[in-house]
């Protein structure tokens, strides 16, 4: 499998025990993202960005697809790409460029208020806890 080089914003949906990894934005929370680094895979773009702001190490495993658009595999909506990530660590390392108080684990129920793309909401309703 090759994996092709991002383009735009990408978004990671990191979930660990029914909860959903959440970053503030200055307009509320949102999914942790970033920008593609040159020939990076949106994969990589992910676990680079969630690392980076959040301390977590993450691994891209999966990008989201939304079933009812006619965008490009992994686009949501607004265009930004969205991976699904496995946690690799419990605990974030220090050098975070955000602070403790800008991450939050939400439960999934919890993130109604939160904008995020159709995919993710869509894969959410797969891995609620019931």
């Amino acid at each position: 499998m090759t994996l092709e080089p991002a383009e735009g914003v990408v978004q990671a949906v990191v979930l660990y025990d029914g909860r959903l990894l959440l970053v503030a934005d200055g307009h509320g929370w949102t999914l942790p993202s970033g920008t593609p680094q040159q020939a990076e895979p949106a994969e990589a773009t992910a676990a680079r960005a969630v690392y980076e702001l959040t301390g977590y190490l993450v691994d891209g495993t999966e990008s989201l697809a939304p079933h009812h658009a006619p965008q490009a595999d992994g686009a949501s909506a607004d265009g930004a790409s969205v991976v699904v990530c496995q946690l690799l660590s419990e605990s974030p390392s220090d050098g975070a460029a955000l602070a403790p108080e800008q991450v939050r684990w939400a439960a999934i129920p919890e993130t109604t208020e939160v904008a995020l793309p159709a995919a993710v909401r869509e894969y959410l309703r797969g891995h609620t806890p019931v």
